[in-house]
C-alpha cells in the first residue's frame, strides 16, 4: 500500500463526502459525538455494500488500510 502524498487532506475530504453520501440517502445521521474512526468504518462499509469501491480483503482490513481506501476514492471525486 503506497502512501498517497497528501492522504491526511483527502481522509478529510472522504469523511466529508461520505457523511454526505449517507445522509443524502437517508440511510444514517450522524451525531456530532461520533468518533471519525467510526464514522469512516461506516463510510466504508456502506460504499462497499453500494458496489462503489471495491471491498478489501477480509484480513487486510483495519483502520489505515480503511483511511487509504477513502482517500484513495476522495482523489478521484
Amino acid at each position: 500500500m503506497k502512501k498517497l502524498k497528501n492522504e491526511k487532506e483527502l481522509v478529510k475530504k472522504a469523511l466529508a463526502l461520505g457523511v454526505a453520501y449517507g445522509e443524502n440517502r437517508g440511510v444514517v445521521e450522524f451525531e456530532p459525538t461520533d468518533s471519525a474512526t467510526d464514522k469512516l468504518e461506516y463510510i466504508y462499509r456502506l460504499l462497499v455494500h453500494d458496489g462503489i469501491i471495491q471491498p478489501l480483503p477480509a484480513e487486510q482490513v483495519s483502520q489505515k488500510a480503511i483511511q487509504h481506501r477513502l482517500a484513495m476514492w476522495a482523489a478521484r471525486q
